[in-house]
């Protein structure tokens, strides 16, 4: 039987995923999120964008020292200061990678760029040059390849492969394009580009249309061997080609595709639920792989035909993506040990007081809960988390009054600065009131774009997990989120985390791919 070629998952959440508005993650949070990829064995993490801000810089030098098993990526445009800045932040990567990137559609070279195809291609050579001094492993992306001229592109791409790119990854920047089409693109670009056999085709397709997957497998299919992808599906817009329906989509139908990953798939509901929990993003319950219902079957026929024989209904096995993992609970009666050790292997090491601190939430929540599930301990590490990052707002107390026939009035005491405030509002509900209380406090005048709420696990006893986004008079959008076994206080708690992040300094300015 011949041996199937490997297919490389280049993730890209951390920096594309970032892009989603109110998505922005602490530099302890891309840790985790990147030591859970390095367990899901995935190949490439770009870590993000160093030139975009002294925080992105850290955290992508952060991750490069921690990360082992995959490839560390740096982005960086095709200008000199921004690709040593991403060899800077790579420098003690076990396995580097810069991904330099310039526009070649007519549109974006004439409107954006201001730039000649002459001036583009000098500058792309030029970016391509420098990183390989910097690093044996480079990636050039042409941004928005999906609408560019093919003749142009063709000879773009053959000069960055000989001036020493060794991946070339082919962008549909927004989602444009249709698996037909795109599928006949990688094949031609591979067929006309004389040295295209010294480099590995990448494909980064969003989801503008819905067809961000199909239009990845296409490419695959068509000889593209390293695909981008996010978790979930997060980033920019309608967000990215998801890595678990890549990934899946790849081992399901084996029989079609002449290639493999080396995912280990068992880690991808963790990891999705990780990645949820720090972005503040849920998944929708009918979301492929990892979405609550994906391997749910309401109908008796489909019930009948399952129990019978599995395979009827179901085309993966909810166990190798990780379904049955998640199931270890923990009670009341469970100790110090055994919490830190479950933490652990969710990959979260925690010591001394931060231990402490979640110990106490999670002792107090079992006291509330009768069992505590895996997604209840992301929960409450990220919380604690949260709190240690950003402190100028801080819920002291609520108190909300409720009946049928009056309406809501909410008592909140709020801490700022260290400094205790209180006020009551009678709103349209429990959680208006609260809103509307803690705003009289802190007047921020941030618009709400978005008020979430989901169970973190079932039963009646759940945790809330509320999602809130705020958009500041600026136009900044910032996500929060909280979690509680009361829908209101998890609110507050939203509340607060957004209006807190809103107090973060933005220094960030991402390019769009």
């Amino acid at each position: 039987m011949q041996q199937k070629e490997h297919l490389i998952i280049f993730d890209t959440t951390l920096r594309d995923g970032e892009q989603s508005p109110g998505a922005s993650m602490t530099r302890d949070e891309k840790l985790r999120i990147a030591k859970a990829l390095e367990r899901l064995r995935v190949d490439v993490i770009e870590a993000g964008f160093p030139a975009a801000s002294p925080g992105d810089f850290a955290a992508v030098q952060a991750i490069a020292e921690a990360v082992r098993d995959s490839r560390v990526c740096g982005l960086a445009r095709a200008r000199e200061e921004d690709i040593r800045r991403a060899g800077e932040a790579l420098r003690p990567a076990v396995a580097g990678r810069i991904h330099t990137f310039i526009a070649t559609s007519p549109v974006h070279m004439q409107a954006k760029l201001r730039m000649t195809p002459e001036e583009v291609l000098e500058r792309a050579v030029a970016a391509v040059t420098l990183a390989r001094n910097l690093c044996d492993d480079v990636e050039f992306s042409p941004e928005d390849a999906g609408r560019s001229e093919e003749d142009f592109l063709c000879r773009v791409i053959e000069a960055a492969i000989a001036a020493g790119a060794r991946t070339i990854n082919i962008p549909d920047t927004v989602g444009y394009n249709l698996p037909d089409r795109f599928g006949r693109l990688i094949a031609t670009l591979r067929e006309r580009v004389p040295n295209s056999d010294q480099a590995v085709f990448s494909v980064h397709c969003h989801n503008d249309l819905g067809l961000a997957v199909a239009n990845s497998l296409a490419a695959v299919q068509n000889g593209a061997r390293q695909v981008e992808c996010t978790i979930n599906g997060l980033g920019e817009r309608a967000g990215n080609a998801a890595l678990e329906e890549i990934v899946m989509a790849v081992r399901t139908r084996a029989d079609i595709f002449p290639c493999s990953t080396r995912i280990d798939t068992t880690q991808i509901l963790a990891t999705s639920k990780l990645v949820s929990t720090i972005t503040g993003f849920p998944v929708q319950p009918n979301k492929a792989i990892v979405g609550a219902n994906a391997f749910a079957h309401e109908s008796g026929i489909h019930q009948d035909g399952v129990l019978k024989h599995r395979e009827t209904y179901e085309i993966m096995r909810a166990e190798d993506v990780g379904w049955s993992t998640n199931r270890i609970t923990l009670g009341k009666l469970s100790g110090r040990a055994a919490v830190r050790a479950r933490l652990e292997a969710l990959g979260i090491h925690l010591e001394g007081e931060a231990l402490n601190q979640v110990f106490a939430r999670f002792k107090d929540l079992a006291d509330r809960k009768a069992e505590i599930f895996d997604e209840d301990l992301q929960s409450l590490v990220s919380d604690e988390l949260q709190e240690e990052a950003v402190d100028r707002y801080r819920l002291g107390y609520l108190r909300v009054c409720s009946e049928m026939g009056a309406h809501p009035e909410a008592t909140v005491e709020l801490w700022v600065d260290g400094v205790a405030k209180t006020e009551s509002v009678v709103g349209g509900g429990p959680v208006d009131a609260t809103f509307q209380a803690i705003e009289k406090i802190v007047r921020s005048e941030a618009r709400l774009l978005l008020f979430s709420v989901n169970a973190i696990t079932t039963g009646t006893d759940a945790q809330g997990e509320v999602t809130v986004r705020l958009q500041a008079k600026d136009g900044r959008a910032v996500n929060g989120q909280g979690a509680d076994t009361d829908i209101v206080v998890a609110s507050a708690k939203a509340y607060v985390s957004a209006l807190n992040r809103l107090q973060a300094p933005t220094e960030r300015q991402h390019p769009q791919l």
